[in-house]
């Protein structure tokens, strides 16, 4: 019997589902297991430990896996990349997929068929698969170039426009909910955390930004919006990219249809409205998806598919 493992490697969790030809056998969540989040003998560890869970969750060893295929951000950084490639292969047995974890969730959603994915957790991007199979990106270029409408940007855009509020004499509770959160006593404080190094974790932020705009914060409701729109904008470079290239070809353009993955925008409904919105603004006929996938069930397909 084949046996099939799939990892979504996110910057604040992992999941991972051991499976055979037909069914599922074991699921494990644990922390991250991207260096470019931790350091090494964090990952090491989350790692070890996820692999041993789903051997004694199933009774199946790690080295009869036939192939694994893991889903990461950052799949092209060397630091990334290598220790993923050199920590299974040393665990796992089989071949080793390495993609992207916008290609792991378009599968999840499309099965290698065409479609634009949005995803927006700690991090973000935005990825379509043409009719020709190409895939075309925006975004993911991480929290410091990019991210957009991501945990990381939602949490210090909500900061920065907290301390903006006040040199505006405009009301939010923003900066409260960081201190409070944050367990720190001043202003003062929360600018010495936010601008320390290492810094810390504003996507933790984000679900506190979302609760101020559901209690009515208009700043709070202002960053998510934003971070809605910026997704938008970034889905429509994709999709004229994909316009252009089927032309190319000769093909006929039609809008694809648009799925949403990720913590954010699972979870944040004002990030999602406001990505949805903007889109139909710019494309009355497009189609954004109900359902929405693990990005987990993208990586066992192309597990399984191996293609």
């Amino acid at each position: 019997m084949a046996y099939f493992l799939a990892v979504d490697a996110g910057g604040t969790k992992t999941e991972f589902v051991l499976a055979d030809e037909e069914r599922e056998i074991a699921r494990v969540r644990t922390g991250t297991i991207k260096r470019l989040r931790s350091d090494e003998d964090v990952t090491s560890r989350n790692l070890g430990d996820a692999l041993l869970a789903l051997e004694s969750q199933s009774g199946v060893t790690m080295k009869s896996v036939s192939r694994c295929c893991v889903g990461t951000s950052g799949e092209a950084v060397p630091l990334v990349a290598d220790w993923l490639r050199r920590s299974f292969g040393s665990a796992v047995g089989g071949e080793l997929i390495l993609l992207g974890d916008v290609e792991i969730a378009l599968d999840a959603h499309f099965f290698g068929g065409r479609g634009v994915l949005v995803l927006a957790g700690t991090g973000s991007n935005v990825a379509g698969r043409a009719g020709d199979r190409s895939i075309v990106t925006a975004g993911g270029w991480g929290p410091a170039m990019a991210d957009q409408g991501a945990g990381h940007s939602l949490g210090l855009e909500g900061l920065r426009k907290g301390f903006l509020a006040i040199d505006q004499e405009r009301q939010t509770n923003l900066l409260d909910a960081a201190l409070a959160y944050w367990k720190l006593p001043t202003l003062n404080a929360l600018i010495e955390y936010a601008n320390g190094n290492p810094a810390p974790n504003f996507s933790e932020l984000a679900p506190l930004v979302a609760s101020c705009a559901a209690a009515g914060d208009p700043i709070a409701t202002e960053v998510l919006e934003d971070g809605g729109q910026q997704l938008a904008y970034l889905a429509s470079l994709v999709i004229e990219r994909m316009r252009r290239r089927e032309a190319n070809s000769g093909a006929k353009f039609y809008l694809p249809d648009i799925a949403v993955a990720g913590s954010v925008l699972v979870q944040i409904e004002l990030v999602r409205e406001a990505l949805i919105a903007s889109l139909r603004k710019a494309y009355p006929a497009i189609r954004v998806l109900e359902r929405t996938a693990e990005p987990v069930a993208g990586a066992l397909w192309r597990a399984r598919a191996a293609i």
